[in-house]
């Protein structure tokens, strides 16, 4: 696991503590219900886990290019600058998800199950009233 994806993993476990379920079922339960909240986290969190992949791809580009042992020419300096854009751009957007998953998540709470009703007292048995004149 790499440095970022840290972020990615902690939402993940938010939304599992959430809903109280591992992330795999709440995948499959999403897929076959109408779209609603878990869809959208779900979603969100791919959105996030993209990102985290993309930073981890361009970082390590960008690790090869600017390598001491290579020489670095115009061409060569061309594609460093594009591949640190592209790295800024993801750690941006990995940042916008981050921030968003988590101002959502932070306003929902888990409701517990509902209880399961006793057994209501039988209504009061009507008490005779006296004959009135």
């Amino acid at each position: 696991m790499s440095e970022s994806d840290t972020t990615a993993v902690a939402v993940a476990a938010r939304i599992e503590d959430l809903y109280g379920r591992p992330l795999a079922d709440l995948r499959t339960r999403a897929a076959d219900s109408p779209p609603g909240m878990l869809s959208a986290l779900l979603g969100a969190l791919s959105d996030l886990e993209f990102a985290e992949r993309r930073i981890d791809f361009e970082r390590d580009r960008l690790r090869q290019l600017s390598h001491p042992e290579r020489t670095v020419g115009r061409a060569e300096a061309g594609h460093i600058l594009d591949c640190a854009r592209r790295l800024a751009d993801s750690v941006t957007v990995r940042d916008t998800q981050a921030q968003t998953l988590t101002a959502v998540l932070s306003s929902l709470h888990r409701v517990p199950a509902p209880e399961q009703p006793a057994v209501p007292a039988p209504p009061p048995l009507p008490v005779p009233t006296a004959p009135t004149r």
